[in-house]
């Protein structure tokens, strides 16, 4: 059975789904890594019986050091891909070199880069919002582009129902995605 590791910062809801949707079934969830402590995710990981590395990123003189441990971790289990739900971080040529990673990107890249890009793909005059996943490269969010689903934007459309649309997406999109891409695939961690 195909396994991932998922790196993610935060409240871990892309975590829990692809836990939920995946794990035991279309493929086995090697360990989970989070870059903080506090990060809600760890307990939702936990829960369903998944093993979680915290790496405090607080605690490394540089970016280089810290993605040095985490190229490590990641190479200590067999996987086959390296998901990022919400890893928020920005990856050193140490990392992108060396991992061959997806990340969920809550835009129709290659528009809206980088933090808020809901917010930012909301307030802008785009008729469309969407979700990208994308290979992991030396350019933030700037890797080809694997999948994207988009909507059309509502007239008079809240920030909470545009979120919550991107949410949709994005638990049906990563998930999909990932299952693709294994299908066939060798093991990416040289």
């Amino acid at each position: 059975m195909k396994k991932i590791i998922i790196l993610f910062s935060g409240t871990g809801t892309n975590l829990l789904n692809l836990i939920e949707k995946l794990h035991g079934r279309e493929l086995e969830v090697a360990a989970a890594i989070t870059n903080r402590p506090d990060a809600g995710g760890i307990a939702k990981a936990r829960v369903k019986g998944i093993h979680v590395d915290i790496i405090d990123h607080k605690d490394f003189e540089s970016r280089e050091t810290f993605d040095g441990v985490l190229v490590d971790k990641i190479k200590s289990y067999p996987y086959d891909l390296v998901v990022m739900a919400g890893f928020m971080r920005i990856l050193t040529p140490h990392f992108t070199d060396n991992i061959r990673a997806i990340n969920l990107h809550p835009s129709l890249l290659p528009k809206f880069k980088g933090a808020q890009a809901i917010e930012r793909s909301f307030e802008s005059s785009d008729k469309e919002g969407g979700v990208s996943v994308h290979w992991v490269s030396g350019e933030l969010d700037g890797g080809e582009v694997v999948a994207q689903e988009s909507f059309v934007k509502a007239a008079g459309e809240s920030i909470e129902s545009f979120s919550e649309k991107i949410r949709r997406i994005e638990y049906d999109l990563l998930p999909r995605t990932i299952v693709e891409l294994l299908k066939g695939t060798t093991k990416n961690d040289e």
